[in-house]
């Protein structure tokens, strides 16, 4: 069996993360989404893995490069155009209208193939996944989840008779349009004859055009309603939530890094903290390099990135702080994500560092800005 990564969105919904991240790239325990998607896919024998890439292609690339490091072997496939002036401009053309073209270039999807969208946990079974899919005889399967009703907008559904094969799929209905609270994880099993169905030279998707397709001509196209870990970051809030239970070990293939010192707190390599007034609350992740000042007050679940900086008499409370963020003196951070030069409530609201009168915290890579908080909070000598 082969793989393919949808990887080529913009991550709209998880904005402040990804104006600079594509969505597989955001990290998990300090490692891209993606990544465990590989490790995963490796640990079942697949090892020939597609993965269509065009918002900030080259970040996914530059990490995973052909996958060695994984024991596998990726290929890329680059949705977008260089225009006249040498600019590469990406231009995604739909997750089924990427399986078409990397079907016409080289002929990829010669066999069995499982399709994962980059942005989610999985400990999927997938050798079960395979042989349930054949033994139905399926030419698309998908991997289903039941979820609370008031959720079913968000996601496409799936609408299946009594052995289980989908007659209908709706893509993001509403609650009361609704017509099933079983959707689709974005896991999906094809055939090869499949991709015939999808035309070329245009922009198609999955979930809007082909699994509609399939239902109307009466395909062999089945759902698998699994027991498994399904950790979906369709959100902001949906990545400060995921980011609380794997701190709080939820999440049981996911181990917290770094070196335990104290009981619910780990660190990372050459960390400095002054225990002087100081009180950390676990569970607490703190990266390597990262100063944290007398008279601080940590409460966990938190995760500090590398090289940040929590100056003294700053209190941050169930947090996640992207490396390099410095928490200027006094600073209570409540339920945060720090991003840059961005922070993002658990609520989903976002605030550039310019909307905070006073300045709570600063991007430390720019040292510019870093100085200048540190004139600032300087006793006066007159």
């Amino acid at each position: 069996m082969k793989a393919m990564i949808l990887a080529a969105g913009k991550g709209t919904r998880v904005r402040p993360l990804t104006y600079e991240l594509p969505k597989p790239m955001i990290p998990i325990l300090g490692k891209p989404v993606m990544a465990y998607l590989v490790e995963h896919l490796a640990k079942y024998g697949i090892t020939e893995i597609m993965v269509n890439v065009s918002y900030l292609h080259e970040k996914i690339e530059e990490y995973f490069g052909e996958g060695n490091q994984f024991g596998v072997q990726i290929g890329y496939s680059f949705e977008g155009y260089t225009n006249d002036e040498g600019e590469v401009v990406p231009q995604p053309i739909g997750s089924a209208g990427g399986m078409k073209k990397i079907q016409e270039f080289g002929g990829f999807f010669d066999e069995t193939t499982i399709v994962l969208c980059g942005d989610a946990l999985i400990d999927l079974d997938l050798k079960s996944a395979l042989f349930e899919h054949r033994r139905k005889g399926a030419l698309a399967s998908v991997i289903t989840r039941e979820v609370p009703w008031d959720k079913v907008s968000s996601y496409g559904v799936v609408v299946t008779d009594g052995e289980g094969r989908i007659t209908e799929f709706q893509e993001k209905p509403s609650p009361e349009q609704a017509k099933s609270n079983f959707i689709s994880t974005g896991i999906y099993i094809f055939e090869p004859e499949v991709i015939d169905l999808i035309p070329k030279d245009r922009s198609f998707d999955i979930g809007s055009e082909l699994f509609p397709l399939l239902a109307k001509e009466g395909m062999p196209f089945y759902a698998q309603a699994r027991s498994f870990n399904w950790i979906d970051i369709g959100t902001v809030s949906d990545y400060w939530q995921v980011v609380q239970q794997v701190l709080l070990r939820e999440i049981p293939q996911l181990d917290v890094p770094g070196t335990q010192i104290k009981d619910g707190l780990w660190v990372g390599l050459n960390t400095k903290i002054d225990w002087e007034g100081t009180t950390i609350e676990g569970p607490v992740y703190i990266g390597s390099g990262t100063h944290v000042e007398p008279g601080v007050h940590i409460v966990g679940p938190c995760w500090i990135g590398h090289g940040s900086h929590i100056c003294s008499g700053a209190k941050v409370v169930r947090s996640v702080l992207f490396e390099y963020t410095r928490v200027l003196h006094d600073v209570n951070l409540h339920e945060m994500i720090v991003y840059k030069d961005y922070s993002v409530d658990r609520e989903g609201e976002m605030k550039h560092i310019s909307d905070y009168a006073d300045g709570e915290w600063v991007n430390a890579r720019d040292r510019r800005q870093t100085r200048r908080s540190e004139l600032t909070s300087e006793p006066s000598s007159q």
